[in-house]
């Protein structure tokens, strides 16, 4: 399934970064995740742990990367561990990698079969004063499941009590939030495959198509240029559906008059391209749903002008709204007395954009990164306000991603049309 090609060089980078970061003294261990079961037989496609990836480009079960820079033997200082390839398995469920396979692919020479890890880890762990082990430390989702990484760390308490123990976690927050060029060519890919996904959606579109056949067409092209497939579970919501954020249902006819809200983005070498666009299903703006749009244009514009080193999410939030107050009194949807009225944690302008403005994208499509700390360089961010409306049954959100660098802004989706007449013209031809 996964065809890409990736730079080895920039798993080769991450590492360093990672070892640069350690304590001295110290070893760091990290494990793929598990392969989960569905019904009977079956399992559901494996997903790879995101730092593993970040730092190997493997994407295999059963894999584990040890890292000791202060190993003696310089050997050992960078150790990719993997399944041992077995001829029967591999009848049933595929080839696995060989240790030069695994080796061009990460840049990582010393490998070793995961049955022979136990006598290799133990005198490593000896030497080491502090191990750094993962967990997922996403705020936005907390593992109530016993997953191999919390197992992993029960183990590892229980055979070396005695070890100082460091979260490898909030390391590769920093680190991740921090986009080298050689990730961001790799993220590009991802967005101009969606970019080609896009225009070819405006071709297709029109009354009487329904949203699962939107997201046919979403997939088919993904697939034809390479992607591993969706970033994520795409949302294709016509009319009123709109206004449901995690709308996945996808199944219901998009109606002549309506707009139809699309969010979708590819993956590409383990990066994802995260896109929304909302455009008429019969191809032409009413007046009102031109207003909208453009208003919505204008905060898409205005938020990405923000979005600079120093500046941070809640800030930029914050401005965002007094913005989209200013918008939303222009095109009627609040009062003047709704403004006088509100209180900062219930504010006029949430009843109809009720989300945040950006989030951290890269491996993970809601990716590692502060809210509360300054952004910095290198730091690539969606922008994706929204304008919601019940009463007039319409949703729209715009979305490009932004990469912050030390000479400004670089819009990843420039060459995607978002104007109301461009989307117009190309879907009349």
């Amino acid at each position: 399934m996964y065809s890409e090609l990736v730079d080895p060089n920039i798993f080769i980078e991450n590492r360093k970064r990672f070892m640069a970061s350690m304590d001295k003294k110290s070893i760091a261990v990290f494990n793929s995740n598990d392969e989960i079961p569905s019904n009977g037989d079956a399992l559901y496609p494996f997903k790879q742990n995101a730092d593993l990836y970040w730092l190997t480009g493997i994407r295999q079960e059963d894999t584990m990367l040890i890292l000791f820079p202060d190993n003696p033997d310089k050997k050992y200082r960078e150790v990719l561990v993997l399944v041992r390839p077995n001829e029967l398995k591999e009848k049933w469920d595929g080839r696995r990698h060989r240790a030069s396979e695994a080796t061009a692919l990460s840049g990582i020479e010393t490998i070793v079969w995961l049955d022979t890890l136990d006598g290799l880890l133990q005198p490593m762990i000896h030497l080491a004063d502090n191990i750094y082990l993962n967990t997922n430390e996403n705020d936005r989702k907390a593992n109530l499941l016993a997953v191999r990484d919390y197992r992993f760390a029960q183990e590892m308490k229980s055979r070396y009590p005695l070890h100082n123990y460091k979260r490898a976690a909030k390391i590769m927050r920093d680190l991740r939030a921090i986009k080298s060029p050689l990730e961001v060519a790799v993220l590009q890919q991802a967005v101009d495959i969606t970019e080609k996904t896009f225009r070819r959606l405006l071709q297709f579109i029109k009354p009487g198509v329904f949203e699962n056949q939107i997201e046919a067409e979403i997939i088919h092209e993904f697939m034809m240029n390479r992607s591993a497939g969706p970033a994520y579970s795409s949302i294709i919501a016509g009319g009123d559906r709109a206004r449901t954020l995690h709308y996945i249902a996808n199944n219901q006819e998009c109606l002549d008059g309506e707009l139809v809200l699309m969010d979708f983005g590819a993956e590409y070498g383990g990066y994802c391209a995260d896109l929304t666009r909302t455009v008429p299903v019969n191809g032409k703006f009413t007046k009102r749903q031109k207003e909208v749009y453009n208003a919505c244009l204008h905060l898409h514009d205005y938020a990405k002008s923000l979005l600079k080193p120093g500046i941070t999410i809640v800030k930029y939030h914050d401005m965002v709204g007094d913005e989209a107050t200013k918008q939303f009194l222009k095109i009627g949807l609040i009062s003047k007395s709704d403004v006088k009225n509100e209180s900062p944690d219930n504010r006029a302008y949430r009843k109809y954009l009720y989300h945040g403005i950006s989030h951290h994208l890269g491996i993970d499509v809601h990716d590692l990164g502060t809210k509360t700390e300054p952004l910095q360089e290198g730091m690539v961010l969606t922008v994706e306000p929204g304008i919601y409306i019940e009463e007039e049954q319409m949703g729209v959100r715009i979305e490009n991603n932004i990469w912050i660098t030390k000479t400004g802004n670089k819009d990843l989706f420039k060459n995607i049309p978002v104007k109301a007449e461009e989307i117009e013209k190309l879907m009349k031809k």
